[in-house]
């Protein structure tokens, strides 16, 4: 235990209320926990808050609080000579000291004379850049797309008229993927550094829930400001980004990266360079291939969307309490595990939300899923994904991957129409085996909109009985899911990057001085992930002044 208790404080986990409960009640609950007066208690903060609707009948919501005591020596005299009972109940709380994290950016000693260059306006470009400036540092962003407001309008057009842009679209712009996405911010990797990606978010401008909440999300319509106030922050420390800018080249000399050029033309000297381009950047991954930067082959998922009606999630989630206003709209997350063929699971899963446009090729169809902070809209969606392997792929080239998703974009749009619609299906038919006609009783929510089909010849027929086979496993866990007029929609090819970078404990590739980062480098899964990757690179250069 810390001695230095000042700079600590109590973290008390497992506290229930019920639905009836206000969050009031927090103070009263952790002075009995802890066997203190209500008077003892300084302050306190919620540090996580989840729903557990595991007992329809009595959903609660769970929260974890910091507590700073008046006096905390006497709270450890007194816990010393705690009773059994209270020893148990300290035990079902999980009460302990925690000494608060603080993320500290050593300044630069040194001036560098070449400015460090970040490749990608994604979180993981972002946030390497950001803590880059704050380290005194002065990076140069570049984006192959729009700014957030240009970017937004070439969305809504591509989404209503199909007039499809290559360079500003869901896929590339400002904030990359994820601004027009969920905005989701739950992770699984266990890193300090996710207390600083919060706070700078909630600082540009994100809910602060997203601090506590379990599963937080920013969602597409807040995350869009969020982003322009890092941008800005960036270079009000110095940094400077530059939009409607394409990495086409780079110089190396004795395996050490001297140069690079924009847009075919403009060359600029260069010796620290963060690539953190996204899992979509493909003729950019074709360029350092023919450069010969060490890349392979990865797995990654493909498959398809899946629309329900949000009420019938909710019911299913939470039982006769689905329209508690004190209720998020529902969530999920399934797997099926099937004998002889390929596991099934959801992915992305976006309550109340909408299937998007996210081709990023011309003459390609691909989907994802997109909410707003509210999640109301009528319809929730998830991605039905199977596994795919190097072994999958027609040859071991490192971009074998890109050519398998090609194929299945293709396949989307030819079955589409080619004017960008995707090809949709009912559950029902494609069950068994028959084209679609007419849409059921859920509208789709894709824009510019789709065609009625038969979504067999969209993806390898192995995926395709993977997901036949699995719907039936996923309607005993949630009743409903495999409805006759719920609608598939494809394809969704992007859950991750194809490609990894090969990477040395640097973080730099076999070309000195790259650094390759984030979820199109193969080393995220995410938005926070992404920016944890981005924010080590940035320490790597960091320590070399």
């Amino acid at each position: 235990m810390n001695k230095n208790l000042e700079n600590n404080f109590i973290r008390i986990d497992e506290i229930l209320l019920t639905l009836d409960e206000e969050e009031s009640v927090l103070a009263v609950k952790i002075a009995k926990i802890l066997g203190v007066n209500e008077k003892e208690i300084v302050r306190y903060g919620i540090a996580r808050r989840a729903v557990d609707s595991r007992k329809k009948e009595n959903i609660f919501f769970v929260y974890s609080v910091n507590v700073e005591l008046r006096n905390p020596q006497n709270y450890l005299s007194r816990q010393r000579r705690f009773s059994s009972t209270m020893k148990k109940k300290a035990l079902r709380h999980k009460v302990r000291w925690q000494e608060p994290y603080v993320y500290e950016i050593k300044k630069a000693a040194s001036d560098c004379s070449r400015r460090p260059i970040v490749v990608g306006a994604g979180p993981g470009g972002l946030f390497c850049a950001l803590v880059l400036a704050q380290a005194g540092l002065k990076p140069l962003v570049v984006e192959r797309g729009q700014d957030v407001d240009a970017r937004v309008e070439d969305v809504k057009a591509f989404f209503s008229k199909g007039e499809f842009n290559a360079n500003s679209n869901v896929q590339f712009g400002e904030g990359g993927a994820g601004t027009f996405s969920d905005g989701k911010l739950h992770t699984n990797v266990k890193d300090s550094r996710t207390k600083y990606i919060f706070d700078q978010l909630i600082t540009a401008g994100a809910p602060k829930r997203i601090g506590t909440d379990a599963h937080p999300h920013i969602g597409t319509d807040k995350l869009r400001a969020v982003v322009k106030n890092l941008r800005k922050k960036i270079v009000g420390l110095g940094g400077e980004v530059k939009f409607n800018t394409c990495l086409t080249d780079i110089e190396t000399d004795n395996s050490k990266v001297i140069a690079v050029t924009f847009n075919e033309q403009q060359k600029v000297l260069a010796d620290n360079i963060v690539v953190a381009i996204g899992h979509s950047a493909r003729d950019t991954y074709q360029m350092f291939y023919e450069k010969k930067l060490e890349m392979q082959a990865k797995s990654f998922s493909v498959g398809l969307r899946i629309e329900h009606p949000a009420d019938l999630i909710n019911k299913s989630q939470y039982g006769k309490y689905y329209d508690h206003p004190k209720l998020p709209t529902a969530r999920y997350k399934l797997v099926a595990h099937l004998k002889g063929k390929r596991s099934v699971y959801t992915f992305c899963m976006c309550p109340g939300g909408f299937v998007v446009a996210a081709s990023s090729e011309k003459g390609m169809v691909v989907v994802n899923g997109m909410s707003a902070y509210a999640q109301r809209g009528k319809n929730s969606n998830s991605a039905l994904l199977v596994n795919v392997t190097p072994d999958d792929f027609e040859s071991d080239h490192p971009l074998a991957g890109v050519e398998f998703q090609r194929t299945w974009e293709r396949a989307a749009f030819v079955s589409g129409g080619k004017d960008y619609r995707a090809p949709a299906q009912l559950v029902g038919d494609f069950l068994k085996g028959l084209p679609s006609e007419k849409i059921g009783s859920v509208a789709p929510t894709y824009k510019p909109g789709v065609v009625m089909t038969s979504l067999a010849g969209c993806l390898p027929d192995y995926v395709i009985e993977s997901i036949k086979s699995a719907l039936p496993v996923l309607d005993r866990k949630i009743r409903g899911f495999a409805q006759e007029d719920a609608l598939l929609v494809g394809v969704e090819t992007r859950s991750s990057a194809p490609v990894k970078f090969v990477r040395n404990e640097g973080l730099q590739s076999n070309i000195a001085g790259i650094y390759p980062a984030g979820e199109g480098a193969g080393y995220a899964g995410g938005i926070v992930s992404a920016a944890i990757d981005g924010m080590k690179a940035a320490e790597s250069i960091i320590s070399k002044f």
